[in-house]
């Protein structure tokens, strides 16, 4: 049966956050972004089947450790200090769960020359114009809407929740924008049809012309254990990518 990822969310919420503290399982730099120091939080609210990191999605409770604001505020400066980096993020889990967590987080950083990128599905956001008003507050924030296929069937078959929740991605986008957010979509591809891609950039346009010019495609990389989700959901990407064969422009 369909989720409602809202739900889930709130569930996941009383298993990773605590306080103002959030449930975190790395810290590691990456060459994301033309270099990147990454918090890989616990918890999401979608179930996609090609996600990287549905080992620590799917055990909550017994995975990682919770750390305050602060305390991911200096792991993170640390790697940037020692590589050399611009930017951070928080990746792996859904990091709009445990809204305070993340505004205090943001605070720290806002004091700094360093991009904040946040990459969300944008459910929450979609769900709560608030919470992109929230956003705002912060100039060195940009905003990575990862949207999950091309429209509701597929983003059903991909993550398992309500069709409808598709549409919160959109709305997620169209909230950063009234704002003022700087924010562009990612799109996963790797098993859309042409045709339903078309459909969907021109619902983009419909929200704003800049949304699609700044598309970012997306797609399925397929390490083992992405391999073995996929085959046991009985889903396969029309277009995917080995661990060593990324390209450079997905870089």
């Amino acid at each position: 049966m369909p989720y409602d990822p809202i739900e889930l969310a709130k569930k996941t919420e009383r298993m990773v956050v605590n306080g103002n503290r959030r449930k975190y399982f790395r810290f590691r730099g990456g060459r994301w972004y033309g270099g990147i120091a990454t918090a890989d939080c616990v918890g999401c609210n979608l179930r996609c089947v090609f996600c990287w990191s549905w080992y620590t999605r799917d055990r909550a409770t017994s995975v990682g450790k919770f750390y305050s604001p602060r305390d991911v505020f200096h792991r993170l400066i640390r790697i940037v200090q020692r590589r050399g980096y611009r930017q951070v993020r928080i990746s792996g889990g859904e990091p709009t769960i445990g809204k305070e967590h993340l505004i205090e987080l943001l605070e720290l950083f806002s004091d700094t020359s360093l991009i904040f990128i946040l990459e969300t599905n944008g459910i929450l956001i979609g769900w709560d114009k608030s919470y992109a008003r929230d956003l705002a507050k912060f100039t060195n924030i940009h905003v990575r809407v990862s949207i999950k296929g091309t429209n509701p069937e597929e983003f059903s078959r991909l993550t398992g929740a309500n069709p409808e929740a598709f549409y919160l991605q959109l709305k997620a986008l169209e909230h950063l924008l009234n704002e003022g957010v700087s924010v562009h979509p990612a799109i996963m591809l790797s098993f859309s049809k042409k045709e339903d891609y078309n459909n969907l950039l021109k619902e983009l346009e419909e929200i704003d012309r800049s949304l699609v010019n700044e598309v970012e495609e997306e797609y399925v990389f397929l390490y083992p254990h992405v391999v073995k989700k996929l085959r046991k959901a009985k889903i396969w990407p029309r277009i995917a990518y080995t661990p060593d064969n990324i390209p450079p422009e997905l870089i």
